[in-house]
């Protein structure tokens, strides 16, 4: 996936990144070693799409959030900046190699004490969790044909007004094909069709890095 958000030049890219609150040193730091790992770095986000979340966070003055998905942790660092000091942010990752380089970044950023780190299938973690509306935010950005199910474990444990945020949902634009040839893409599609019937959310789709679903429970 791309870490320039859909149909934007590099060149406009690069102005709206300079336009916005620009990545700090820790985040830059962030950015390189996760390009160092090579092909995977196109799973970290944008940094337009950090600077939204962070903002967004403290927007709805969220306190509990979670995200499945925590890659090399530049989404998670984004939501706990948006936190207040006695905020909590769950994240659930299987790669212990990849969350290392998280860990280290949240050490370093002031918000490690925010951030609790939960390894193993996230589908597990989530229905391990009391079923209580009690998170604020959530944050998908995992394998794709799992996302309906990790939609409904959290739009559960999500408080009325709650957001829920999903990530890759244009899939560089092949949402549009009719019989697409990658897996991701086929079960992108019949995800974004079911959170957009589905009456329990309010929604809309920004068009930001790779495409990101805003859901809203009622």
């Amino acid at each position: 996936m791309s870490r320039t958000s859909i149909g934007v030049s590099p060149e406009l890219n690069d102005y709206l990144v300079a336009h916005g609150t620009p990545p700090d040193a820790v985040q830059r730091d962030l950015i390189e070693r996760t390009l160092a790992l090579g092909d995977p770095a196109g799973m970290q986000i944008a940094p337009e799409q950090g600077a939204f979340m962070t903002l967004l966070t403290r927007m709805i003055g969220a306190r509990r959030a979670v995200e499945v998905g925590t890659f090399t942790g530049y989404s998670a660092l984004s939501i706990a900046r948006g936190l207040p000091e006695d905020g909590y942010l769950l994240c659930c990752d299987v790669s212990e190699e990849w969350t290392a380089i998280a860990r280290d970044a949240w050490e370093r950023a002031g918000v490690a004490d925010r951030i609790e780190l939960r390894l193993g299938p996230a589908a597990e973690t989530l229905r391990a969790l009391p079923a209580d509306p009690v998170f604020d935010l959530a944050f998908i950005d995992a394998d794709k044909p799992a996302y309906p199910t990790y939609y409904e474990e959290l739009l559960l444990r999500m408080r009325p007004g709650g957001v829920i945020l999903v990530d890759n949902v244009l899939q560089d634009g092949r949402v549009l094909q009719k019989d697409p040839e990658h897996p991701n893409t086929a079960a992108i599609q019949e995800f974004n069709d079911m959170v957009a019937a589905d009456d329990r959310v309010d929604v809309v789709m920004l068009p930001i890095a790779d495409g990101v679903t805003f859901a809203v429970k009622r």
